[in-house]
């Protein structure tokens, strides 16, 4: 699972294997066994939380929205490389182009 950064202890990633089709661009913000997951698009927004408080989940929204572009160019970058390699392995990850 790739980590995009880390803030205050906080470990913002996306999962390799997100889903066929792939769910949209989103980020995953892990601490002390809790998580958030977080939709990039239309606007940042919290699409899960498991365990954090309210206070939390609005300043991770604001490290998320302030970090959004860099999140997604580590997406981008991320799928486009597995998606070179399984096509050159033979496999289909993803819609086509």
């Amino acid at each position: 699972m790739p980590v995009v950064f880390r803030y205050r202890g906080f470990r913002f990633f996306f999962y390799s294997n997100e889903g066929l089709p792939r769910e949209p661009v989103h980020i995953h913000v892990e601490k002390d066994e809790m998580e958030a997951k977080f939709w990039l698009e239309p606007e940042v927004r919290v699409a899960y939380n498991d365990g954090y408080d309210a206070r939390t989940l609005r300043e991770l929204l604001e490290v998320v929205e302030l970090n959004k572009d860099r999140i997604e160019r580590a997406w981008d970058e991320f799928f486009s490389w597995s998606n070179t390699r399984a096509f050159r392995s033979g496999l289909h990850v993803g819609r086509p182009k």
